[in-house]
């Protein structure tokens, strides 16, 4: 059961933290420099019990290495995502995850694919695809930039899980190690590619962000992984839907967002997906 609370507990906490992550943006501290001042101070602290690992990353390099990167990109995706779109909806896209999970995990993992588990993908797809539907295209289309980032930020979180559930001799610390060292090293990427400028936030605007880079994202990356590392790859990423409930509640309750009725329908679709895949791979 420690697996499944852990979940529940890192995926309540990643529905909530836009919140605070938008009151850093609007103090000045924002996109991909907000994510590498969260990540590096959550790598920085862990250090003291991480760095003893490193030893463990001659055991897999490629794979280590596919985690550092599909890590990465989730996570600044994400952020992206919630700082710019609305929440429901990018939690919603994002959640395809457990369909890209399900290909993924029958791909690598070698986890047969019931009957049930097809439908769940056609399901979900057209859920996705009622979501994503672009009236002035008459097509689904991405309807902008956090489309964008929330589905891809879903793609790469399903393919980090898998990898995670691959690494079963690979130490938790190791792999959390790798999650925070991947954001860091595609956060300074970005930075260096696009020419990002550095942004110039109050002092107490970097130490809010430092703090929440410690008790919110350490935590919850430790969570996360805990819990995805214990359970097969579609119950974990079922469980995490718990992400929509406490986004949902608390886009309800801080902010003016609306959710139109095709929106609820296709994320009624992708969770009824998410749902029948759990039990397809729990019946097993």
């Amino acid at each position: 059961m420690y697996p499944v609370f852990a979940l529940l507990i890192g995926a309540s906490m990643w529905g909530v933290i836009w919140y605070p992550m938008r009151l850093l943006e609007g103090g000045g501290l924002g996109g991909v420099w907000l994510t590498l001042t969260l990540y590096a101070a959550a790598m920085v602290v862990s250090l003291p019990r991480t760095v003893r690992t490193i030893p463990e990353f001659a055991r897999h390099p490629g794979l280590l290495t596919l985690l550092m990167l599909a890590a990465g990109w989730t996570n600044i995706a994400f952020v992206e995502a919630v700082l710019e779109g609305n929440i429901v909806r990018v939690l919603l896209l994002f959640y395809l995850s457990p369909l890209w999970a399900t290909l993924m995990g029958g791909l690598f993992l070698r986890e047969r694919i019931t009957r049930v588990g097809f439908a769940s993908l056609a399901i979900a797809m057209g859920g996705a695809l009622l979501m994503l539907w672009n009236p002035l295209l008459d097509w689904p289309w991405p309807q902008g930039k956090p489309d964008w980032m929330a589905l891809s930020s879903g793609f790469a979180f399903a393919l980090s899980n898998v990898v995670v559930r691959k690494l079963q001799d690979i130490s938790l610390a190791a792999k959390s190690l790798s999650v925070w060292a991947g954001v860091m090293i595609v956060a300074i990427a970005m930075i260096a590619l696009f020419s990002i400028p550095m942004p110039h936030p109050a002092v107490s605007i970097f130490a809010a962000a430092v703090v929440l880079g410690v008790m919110g994202i350490l935590l919850m990356t430790v969570l996360v992984q805990y819990g995805v590392t214990h359970m097969p790859v579609h119950r974990s990423a079922v469980i995490a839907l718990v992400e929509l409930v406490a986004g949902a509640i608390s886009q309800q309750l801080l902010t003016n967002e609306v959710v139109t009725m095709r929106e609820w329908i296709g994320g009624g679709l992708i969770v009824l997906g998410a749902y029948l895949s759990a039990r397809a791979s729990l019946s097993k």
